[in-house]
């Protein structure tokens, strides 16, 4: 291969990479945070975090690892998002956790918690792994 063909090729590989680059974006989440949970009750609260919305991405709460008192264990949770405002705070819906993710959409910038609404079998609920996203 001549000089002229191999710094033709070479520009050619170096361009598909280059556009390989470009159209690849990454799927960007403003923010997310992970806990547990130990011993709630329905009207315990999560911690508070800020969307800002400078993204497109649904609030969700995944769980896994959950456990209840009642005698049948763990069936679903109730849990609420509000959004914390001045006055009685903005309830965003309750979704139902069977121990999986649940989602409120894209939730417009603010700050917000969840609150555990409901515990199917029992009364007290504990999960080993929370994380929310927004």
């Amino acid at each position: 291969m001549n000089v002229k063909n191999r710094r033709m090729a070479q520009g050619l590989v170096t361009g598909a990479v280059l556009l390989g680059f470009v159209g690849a974006t990454p799927a960007y989440a403003e923010g997310s945070w992970s806990s547990y949970i130990s011993s709630w009750t329905p009207g315990s609260e999560s911690r508070r975090w800020v969307d800002n919305n400078t993204d497109s991405v649904s609030t969700s709460v995944s769980f896994s690892g959950c456990s209840s008192d009642g005698g049948t264990g763990f069936r679903q949770a109730g849990l609420k998002v509000w959004k914390d405002v001045l006055g009685p705070d903005d309830d965003k819906g309750t979704r139902t956790n069977t121990c999986n993710s649940v989602s409120w959409g894209d939730l417009a910038s603010g700050e917000y918690y969840f609150e555990l609404w409901s515990v199917t079998s029992g009364g007290v609920l504990s999960v080993n792994s929370v994380t929310t996203r927004y």
